[in-house]
């Protein structure tokens, strides 16, 4: 199936859920455990009738989904073919049965408490650091590159956070390669808070220091210059 692009998923309008890294995801607010089980057992039985279900946690006053497609086709500009984790239309079609239910059940959802962080690690080489990556944080080689056609480390299991690999210029001559950060934090948060978050950050007593791709991307920096940044999917947001 398909991966969808930005306007797509933003045409769907899914009031209940926000795009956030690779994924569709929503947060309900329900007043207790039972409830919440109730909830996630009738989200089950609609995933069982179209043979797809979400990723699920509950905790204290919430159940969070998260709705991807492990197989979905990308295709690059010369035409061939990838098996990526993205959104499709599945996950469209259960997000918005899944809104149903919700109301049906009278829980309220909680799109702008929605959060997803990766790691990010600067780097000339990545498929030479991969392996090593892949080994630390999940002890699976078979992370490197799942659902990603980059070497990209990806639990299956979701336990520890993605990291990616983004790409630096070569060292040339005596220049060496800046050692001070080569670890960031990518923080996914939906749209209407990505603002807000950022004042909080300043407030705090953070820095911005790179908004040129504001609001899909804001660099910030603390005290002692360690850098995170702030994402956006302004592509798939409702009214981009």
């Amino acid at each position: 199936m398909d991966m969808l692009k930005g306007d797509r998923i933003a045409a769907a309008d899914l009031t209940d859920w926000r795009k956030l890294a690779q994924g569709l995801h929503a947060r309900y607010r329900v007043d207790d455990f039972a409830t919440g089980a109730r909830f996630i057992t009738a989200v089950g039985e609609a995933g069982d009738a179209v043979g797809h279900h979400p990723q699920v946690s509950i905790g204290d006053g919430y159940v969070d989904l998260k709705l991807v497609t492990e197989d979905a086709v990308y295709r690059n500009d010369e035409g061939t073919e990838f098996s990526v984790e993205w959104v499709t239309q599945q996950d469209v079609d259960l997000a918005r049965r899944i809104t149903e239910i919700a109301a049906d059940q009278r829980l309220d959802a909680d799109p702008a408490a929605v959060a997803v962080i990766e790691l990010g690690l600067d780097t000339t080489r990545s498929s030479t650091i991969a392996p090593v990556w892949a080994a630390l944080l999940t002890g699976d080689s078979a992370a490197q590159g799942r659902g990603t056609p980059s070497d990209e480390i990806r639990d299956d299991s979701g336990r520890v956070p993605n990291l990616w690999f983004g790409d630096v210029d070569e060292p040339q001559g005596d220049e060496q390669l800046n050692t001070s950060q080569r670890f960031h934090l990518e923080v996914y948060v939906a749209p209407e808070v990505a603002e807000q978050r950022i004042a909080a950050a300043v407030a705090a007593g953070g820095t911005v220091v790179d908004d040129s791709d504001a609001p899909a991307m804001t660099v910030i920096a603390d005290q002692d210059g360690n850098r995170g940044v702030i994402c956006v999917d302004v592509s798939a947001a409702a009214g981009s």
